[in-house]
């Protein structure tokens, strides 16, 4: 196993091709990390702590633009917009047939225009969310208080600075290895490791090692069952009918299809967290009005969505159906069974046509639930164990922990299957 990895690593190095791509994805992400150290001028860092400390959703917004929102850098946003404006068009799908069509039956050409109309739509979002999180942390007093030209110069900054982390993020995935994106949030969670290690490091507690030594294990167990479910799939055994055309005798081949207990990646986290972000904003903002029962109602809001336990239930609850709505979007059973009968195949045992289609949606309703729970356990597990043992410097699990590892698995796999091209 040793032997094999370290040849794998020896044939990187040899194939040129691998190596300048691999160079230039080194290369991007420099560029972007030097980027999201610029900050916006006027900012009060200790009144910024204290707001990312009690606020889930800015954290993760801080992981999406690479550690670029904890200093309010130009890429304070990052790739939010372009991943929101994803979101919003795999729900159009539903509401329009002809994207439906166009993502699902026009092959790669229907979603390169599918993925260029995410790309228009990330540019008014980002002006959108810019606008917004100004707003929000001005009224905090973390920004001062702008003139209007210069609100409006600060917010084009910000959208600017989204756009330009998309495009690096697009020549990551043109001329380097692996996914940009996902590249550009693995590269964010990667550069908040040293300051999380060095503040555990300057706290330590001689009586707290055997509290260390459960986190450590518990961060191995996490990892572990992290790759398990990611890799986790139902094989269905697909049979090919045997056709004779001539003389040749074609199919009566045995083959499987893959269902994957997490068909829908950590996108269930994002949108429980956008649906739980906006009635803390609104009631942000109500909270602030001379209307003395619209202030009292908002302050309650916001008072018991800073309380832990409810944030964290309603977050598990909201992941839960989220992951049941997106695999819903994503995984047809009736277009898999439609395909598998115009190519003459079928599961034994089942019936082609609607009994197929039946069939899957039952398997994928069942091996869902086990990937719900997991994606709701793991998202909610920083907060219960800052709850149950009063420590902040938590690091494992959640959200950053699910996208590191399904980014490095994605990242091995291809540089693996580049490397076994080299050698046949």
């Amino acid at each position: 196993m040793f032997e094999t990895f370290l040849r794998k690593i020896k044939l990187v190095f040899e194939d040129e091709t691998l190596r300048t791509r691999l160079l230039f994805v080194l290369a991007a992400l420099v560029v972007f990390r030097f980027l999201a150290a610029i900050p916006i001028p006027g900012i009060n860092a200790v009144q910024l702590e204290a707001f990312l400390s009690n606020n889930q959703f800015l954290g993760l917004l801080n992981i999406f633009s690479g550690g670029g929102f904890s200093n309010l850098s130009i890429m304070m946003i990052g790739v939010s917009p372009y991943i929101t404006a994803s979101i919003v068009m795999q729900l159009m799908t539903i509401l329009i047939p002809k994207l439906k069509e166009m993502y699902q039956e026009e092959g790669d050409a229907g979603r390169m225009r599918f993925m260029q109309y995410s790309r228009y739509l990330s540019v008014p979002l980002a002006f959108i969310q810019g606008f917004g999180f100004l707003l929000l942390l001005q009224q905090n007093g973390i920004v001062p208080n702008l003139t209007l030209l210069g609100f409006i110069t600060n917010v084009t900054v910000i959208a600017a600075g989204a756009m330009l982390i998309m495009w690096i993020g697009e020549l990551i995935s043109e001329f380097g290895v692996g996914n940009g994106i996902s590249l550009i949030i693995f590269a964010g969670i990667v550069a908040g490791l040293p300051s999380a290690l060095a503040q555990l490091v300057f706290s330590f507690d001689v009586a707290q090692i055997p509290v260390y030594i459960a986190f450590s294990a518990a961060a191995a167990v996490i990892i572990a069952g992290v790759v398990f479910i990611t890799e986790a799939e139902r094989p269905i055994p697909v049979t090919y009918a045997r056709r004779v055309r001539g003389t040749k005798v074609l199919g009566g081949i045995s083959t499987y299809l893959p269902l994957r207990v997490n068909q829908a990646g950590v996108i269930p986290i994002i949108f429980a967290l956008s649906i739980l972000l906006f009635p803390q904003m609104i009631a942000t903002f109500i909270a602030k009005s001379s209307i003395p029962f619209l202030a009292s109602g908002a302050s309650a809001v916001v008072a018991a969505l800073a309380n832990q336990w409810v944030y964290g239930a309603l977050y598990f609850f909201l992941v839960v159906v989220f992951t049941y709505f997106y695999t819903a979007i994503t995984f047809e059973p009736n277009q898999i069974a439609k395909n598998l009968q115009k190519n003459g195949a079928f599961i034994p045992g089942v019936r082609p046509g609607g009994t197929t289609s039946e069939y899957l949606g039952n398997i994928i309703t069942r091996i869902t639930l086990v990937g719900a729970l997991f994606l709701g356990t793991l998202a909610v597990l920083p907060i219960v164990l800052q709850g149950i043992t009063g420590i902040t410097a938590i690091t494992i699990g959640g959200t950053a922990l699910l996208i590191a590892v399904s980014v490095v698995l994605d990242l091995v796999k291809k540089i693996d299957a580049q490397t076994s091209i080299r050698e046949y």
